[in-house]
């Protein structure tokens, strides 16, 4: 999309003549800068930028003039231009405030505050943050806010100062939440998530990153995602329990793509907590309480569509072992089990039932019987379309497997 807007804008420049439209062509030319930032074409952005600042001056507007330096400021510094970029953001910083412009002048703080910390002026870094915050609440804006409590915040967790840093990247994950902005809310609360592991508390690092999970859905955000549950496995295996933690690797590792150090991150603790996924699972859900039952469920089933058939069945299996060990929940259990299922997308679908009746076949028939007697059970607490549903597809499934359709 960048290309076609940058066509448009070079041809508007042309329908500009910058002797006889001045002001319209520096106009053109800041979006045109702005259009080849977002492009990742700084050297270019820079140029445009640069010439909307110089004529925007030279046509009086103060305003115009400080909004096409802080981007100028912003092309410098992603070209690695520091010193520049900082004396760009430090003059419109300046020149904003004397025109009452405090969003625009927290927007200057806010990425001077970037590049000192980027050039290692920490302190000043940590200065320039902290006004930025605190003019971007004054303008109304709470997730700008929490960009910068959030980087302020990591900041100093990253120097140690762990406890200066908890409450910053509370306000951070509160003000995100405020605001309604799910990836600033699902950033800072994995951050502080990390604050709380650094300084020992471990349930209050589960809370923060069960919260970041929240904000951050793995079908939206899957890399992200997956590092959220690699530092939750961090945090359960802190707070001493290792079935939640292996659980919550394994969901990072299953995540398509997921960044490399990430998926190490995961390894190693598996590596330290050995153990099998299918008695995990079990042992969470019999700490769980029942209306989480689903959530739990839900998220290893989407695991165990994507595993291979042999770990894939040992999970199912695993799983159909306990509903036998448990008769006080196993109803429960298979109810739960089936309204995850029935809310997989249909070749996922067709594929775990398929394993479910794997699972029950290849057992002594008492077995056998007691799982199909259960699993029928909760069937029949759904409604008609949805039992007559898992009936057919249950029974379609034994018979290509070569078994009785006897699912009722």
């Amino acid at each position: 999309m960048a290309q076609p807007e940058q066509d448009v804008l070079t041809r508007r420049l042309a329908q500009y003549p910058v002797e006889r439209y001045p002001v319209q062509h520096a106009t053109t030319q800041f979006h045109l800068g702005s259009v080849l930032l977002h492009a990742g074409e700084s050297e270019p952005a820079r140029h445009a930028l640069t010439r909307a600042r110089d004529l925007f001056a030279r046509a009086g507007l103060q305003l115009e003039q400080a909004k096409a330096t802080v981007m100028l400021g912003v092309a410098l510094r992603t070209a690695g231009r520091l010193d520049e970029a900082a004396a760009a953001f430090t003059t419109a910083f300046a020149d904003l405030a004397t025109l009452d412009q405090p969003a625009e002048q927290a927007a200057a703080a806010y990425n001077l505050g970037l590049v000192l910390h980027g050039d290692g002026n920490v302190s000043a870094a940590h200065a320039a943050w902290t006004g930025a915050r605190e003019l971007f609440l004054t303008a109304g804006h709470p997730a700008r806010a929490a960009a910068a409590a959030r980087d302020h915040g990591a900041s100093l967790l990253t120097t140690g100062a762990v406890e200066a840093a908890l409450p910053l990247l509370e306000q951070a994950a509160e003000l995100a939440e405020r605001a309604g902005d799910d990836p600033g809310l699902a950033a800072a609360a994995n951050v502080l998530g990390l604050a709380h592991l650094a300084a020992q508390e471990p349930s209050a690092a589960v809370a923060a990153l069960h919260r970041a999970l929240g904000g951050c859905p793995r079908s939206v955000r899957p890399a992200d995602h997956a590092m959220i549950q690699a530092n939750l496995a961090l945090a359960h295996e802190q707070g001493g329990n290792p079935a939640r933690a292996r659980l919550a690797a394994g969901q990072a590792l299953a995540v398509p793509g997921a960044p490399a150090p990430v998926r190490e991150q995961a390894r190693q603790l598996l590596a330290r907590l050995p153990g099998q996924t299918h008695e995990d699972l079990l042992t969470v859900l019999d700490a769980e309480h029942r209306d989480q039952w689903a959530v739990v469920l839900g998220a290893e089933v989407r695991r165990a569509a994507e595993l291979p058939a042999g770990p894939r069945c040992a999970l199912v299996s695993g799983f159909l072992d306990g509903l036998l060990a448990r008769p006080g929940t196993s109803y429960d259990l298979a109810e739960s089990l089936l309204q995850v299922v029935l809310e997989l997308p249909p070749q996922t679908y067709e594929l775990i039932v398929s394993t479910v009746v794997d699972g029950c076949a290849g057992r002594p028939e008492q077995d056998a019987a007691r799982l199909r007697a259960v699993l029928g059970s909760a069937m029949a607490r759904f409604a008609l379309p949805q039992w007559q549903r898992l009936v057919a597809t249950l029974n379609a499934a034994a018979k290509a497997a070569g078994q009785p359709a006897t699912w009722r």
